[in-house]
């Protein structure tokens, strides 16, 4: 593929002059065809608005047909231009390819074929176009075998399930190895956009396994051009959330993870509404409930509802998704709630802190996800400012040191002894109190440790 083809606009190929005259002389096209040609072609965008509202079909069939015959790539690209420029002014005009008197053409043929065919240009102008005419369809021709009538007909008719299989393979190959460097993904994920409001798409987007390539463009954006295609990729995601075997899929990924990393750095109200959006679907599925509540969300969804937002769908959105993880912390073990008190950052004195039975019972939970709690404990005493925050972290690594077997080693290997002695200078008479306890059992070890009194 050149990158002349690749970088071409319509309004570049609208510029061309197309010789209709010799393609009726070698009738490629009929008389008819080249008096509507004439009449539409390179005249104001008000005089063909006029014509397609008076006899919007015939022009269809013209464009169609022509697709169907000539080969010629400039011409085929001019003629995919016109049609682009035409739907472009108007979406509902693809109702035009679905009109009772275009019952016996193959409508979506000549683009599903030119979709796997043709250079970048055609392939683009392809794939919108076909996305425009499956969602302007009547779900009545869905009963039909085609998207006109074929029962009389012998010559094979392109029903909607393959226009909807390809379209779906395309769009995938596309999101794995794209045509064009920097449209490719784009171009697919804003037809996704639209396709994936039909439950169908959604089966077959599935099975094709279509929704893995999807959570890797889920990443915090700066540029227009990247926010506009994160905020498509997380309303195909949102769309996905009503469809079962796909929440199944973003269950097992890194999709949630990465959902709350946008929302918390987004200040984009339309993918901020589009994630909440979402992760509202997702709280009561599988155990997306509880992942919400270890990524820190309650939090998120606080610091989100303190801003000034004006969309009245988010602001409700967020207050469902609050009072959800409320519900979802309140059913959290005594370790769950320990565990989201420390992703948050932010601790207290709460009773589990100096309970012995909560330590016996769960201290061997600390060793989940290579001591993850141990570690953001100890990140904690690097970045905290707040004085109880501090007290209570010291508290609870000579907690973990007492109660573990090998706590004062995993404690040390951790690095956590240069930390906790840089506390013990602390102004706060309560941090030094409990950062010099923490040091104490760290070199004197468990044996010696009920002797230590807080």
């Amino acid at each position: 593929m050149t990158m002349d083809h690749a970088e071409l606009t319509t309004e570049q190929v609208l510029r061309r002059d197309i010789p209709w005259e010799t393609y009726m002389t070698t009738k490629l096209i009929t008389g008819t065809g080249l008096q509507l040609l004439r009449r539409y072609d390179k005249k104001a965008e008000s005089y063909k608005a006029q014509l397609l509202d008076d006899d919007g079909p015939s022009y269809v069939r013209v464009f169609v047909s022509i697709l169907r015959a000539i080969f010629k790539e400039e011409t085929v690209e001019y003629v995919l231009a016109l049609i682009d420029e035409m739907l472009t002014a108007n979406p509902k005009r693809a109702r035009l390819f679905h009109d009772k008197s275009l019952a016996s053409e193959d409508a979506y043929e000549p683009f599903l074929r030119l979709l796997w065919k043709g250079n970048w240009f055609i392939q683009e102008k392809s794939c919108k176009i076909l996305s425009l005419l499956v969602s302007a369809r009547t779900k009545v021709q869905d009963s039909v075998a085609t998207n006109g009538d074929s029962s009389d007909s012998k010559k094979k008719f392109t029903t909607i399930d393959d226009v909807l299989k390809v379209l779906v393979e395309w769009l995938c190959a596309q999101l794995k190895k794209p045509s064009h460097p920097s449209r490719g993904i784009p171009t697919a994920i804003n037809c996704l956009a639209t396709l994936l409001r039909e439950p169908v798409v959604r089966s077959s987007f599935v099975q094709a396994d279509g929704v893995k390539l999807l959570v890797p463009l889920i990443s915090p954006a700066s540029t227009q051009q990247s926010i506009q295609l994160l905020y498509e990729t997380c309303l195909c995601v949102w769309l996905l959330s009503y469809c079962e075997p796909a929440i199944e899929y973003l269950a097992t990924s890194r999709a949630l993870p990465r959902l709350v990393e946008v929302v918390k750095g987004s200040t984009k109200e339309k993918v901020v509404r589009v994630v909440v959006l979402t992760l509202r679907n997702l709280l009561y599925k599988g155990n997306f409930g509880a992942q919400m509540v270890d990524s820190g969300l309650p939090q998120v969804v606080q610091n989100l509802k303190a801003q000034a937002w004006s969309d009245e769908d988010l602001l409700e959105a967020l207050n469902q998704l609050e009072e959800g993880l409320k519900d979802n912390i309140k059913k959290l073990s005594s370790f769950d709630k320990y565990k989201q008190e420390v992703l948050l950052g932010h601790l207290d004195w709460s009773p589990m802190h100096k309970d012995p039975i909560f330590w016996r019972e769960n201290v061997t939970n600390f060793e989940e996800n290579d001591f993850q709690i141990l570690r953001v404990l100890l990140t904690i005493l690097d970045t905290s400012t707040d004085p109880r925050t501090l007290s209570v972290a010291c508290f609870d690594l000579s907690q973990f040191i007492q109660y573990h077997p090998a706590g004062r080693v995993i404690v040390t290997d951790l690095k956590a002894k240069d930390r906790v002695m840089k506390l013990m200078n602390h102004e706060n008479g309560e941090v030094t109190k409990n950062a010099l306890l923490c040091i104490q059992r760290l070199f004197l070890g468990a044996k010696y440790a009920s002797f230590l009194q807080v």
